[in-house]
């Protein structure tokens, strides 16, 4: 087991690179199922959700080969139909294969994905789309199996924004019989994404990034080739990282767009963002003022964010409020902050933050993916060492990030527990 250890106190400065967006390189990878030829996606970023994703795309049958940051997948023989719990209980996104095995084989059996670390997130909404589309769908010892000669396209409303169910109709809407209608539907930069490869590959949808999404279906898609856009979440880390050390970073690759939600609370904080060519540069204040924060779908505050936010709102001078109102238990790393001496409260689903001078370094714990960048946050914004355990955690959704907040003058790496 391997831990990360931070020596705090280091004001950032420099630049550092953004890698592409694993939330959009999952689906992309996915959604070359639906072709019978050879796709190629670049700017992957080298993770542990990826190497899942590929062994999965093996096991349907697929040919996947890594050249640098690209990846060719050759799915001209699906050989299986079925995503197997070995592989879905380590990656949610793994049940992203439904849409587009049922929408090309007529066939798909994928192990239900079950509960997480910060609560549940089912899959019901995929499931009542794919029978809005006229697949039969049959729960059977923890698998979902969906049958189809074809489906046919129909109005789908989503009772709730839901990012893999509007992904997963997607991509089977697209080789449909006809018109579906996404209605509420996730407005994610990784959904227009999507759809623009889609459509690159032949398929006709209107109204990606908004709530109303239309798809004409079409007999067959041809081959993808893309680069994956850069990862909001990991560049919203790293604007963070530069505001609590006070510093002065230029994050290439941010897009401001994405990121508008973020960018306004943390001007409130009292954070310098100017826009450059390439990125955002963050300038850190000596002190920052205290922001209230309540977590929604995009653009909302995005809940990715919420526990770096946390440990941000940790340095500021006055009493900030979180509120959580995506996943029910996405306050585990409070009481790892608590141990490096935050003054955090629980009070329902928000939390109080009274900001204190100087966070203490200590042995601490991730519990989950963003968990472990908020403890690395406060790392180095703490007065001495911080050692983060259970950083498997981490490598499923940032490369490097050791390395590169390095590469800005943290002195932190990683060593063997």
């Amino acid at each position: 087991m391997e831990k990360i250890v931070i020596k705090g106190g280091e004001r950032l400065s420099g630049e550092i690179q953004v890698s592409g967006a694993k939330n959009s390189a999952l689906p992309l990878l996915f959604a070359t199922l639906l072709a019978d030829g050879v796709s190629t996606i670049c700017n992957v970023p080298h993770l542990r959700d990826i190497n899942t994703a590929v062994k999965l795309l093996r096991e349907l049958g697929a040919e996947v080969s890594h050249e640098g940051d690209c990846i060719r997948v050759d799915a001209r023989k699906i050989q299986s139909i079925e995503a197997s719990y070995d592989l879905v209980k380590t990656m949610r996104a793994s049940v992203l294969v439904l849409g587009p095995l049922l929408a090309r084989c007529g066939h798909a059996r994928v192990s239900l994905p079950g509960g997480c670390a910060i609560g549940a997130r089912p899959i019901n909404l995929h499931l009542k789309g794919f029978e809005a589309l006229g697949a039969k769908i049959q729960l059977d010892h923890g698998y979902v199996e969906a049958t189809a000669d074809r489906l046919q396209g129909a109005k789908v409303y989503f009772d709730m924004p839901t990012v893999g169910g509007t992904e997963n109709l997607l991509m089977a809407a697209a080789l449909a019989e006809g018109e579906t209608v996404l209605e509420n539907a996730a407005r994610e930069p990784e959904i227009v994404q999507l759809a623009d490869a889609l459509n690159s590959m032949g398929a006709k949808i209107e109204g990606a990034g908004t709530a109303i999404i239309h798809i004409q279906g079409v007999q067959s898609l041809k081959p993808l080739s893309c680069a994956v856009i850069p990862d909001r979440i990991e560049a919203g880390t790293f604007m963070i990282a530069a505001a609590i050390t006070a510093g002065n970073v230029l994050v290439r690759g941010a897009i401001e767009e994405h990121q508008e939600a973020l960018i306004s609370k943390m001007i409130e904080a009292g954070v310098s963002i100017q826009k450059e060519d390439d990125g955002l540069r963050v300038i850190g204040p000596e002190r920052l003022s205290p922001v209230d924060i309540r977590t929604s779908v995009f653009p909302g505050f995005p809940t990715d964010m919420q526990a770096q936010f946390m440990a941000l709102m940790t340095r500021a001078d006055g009493t900030s409020k979180i509120s959580e109102t995506v996943f029910e238990n996405r306050f585990m790393h409070v009481c790892e902050l608590q141990r490096m001496g935050a003054d955090i409260q629980i009070d329902g689903h928000s939390a109080i933050i009274r900001g204190i001078r100087e966070m203490t370094g200590a042995p601490v714990m991730a519990t989950d993916l963003r968990a472990s960048a908020s403890l690395i946050l406060a790392g180095l914004a703490s007065g001495n060492t911080t050692e983060v355990a259970r950083i498997y955690h981490l490598d499923r959704g940032y490369e490097k990030i050791e390395k590169k907040l390095a590469a800005l003058g943290a002195r932190i790496w990683r060593e063997q527990e």
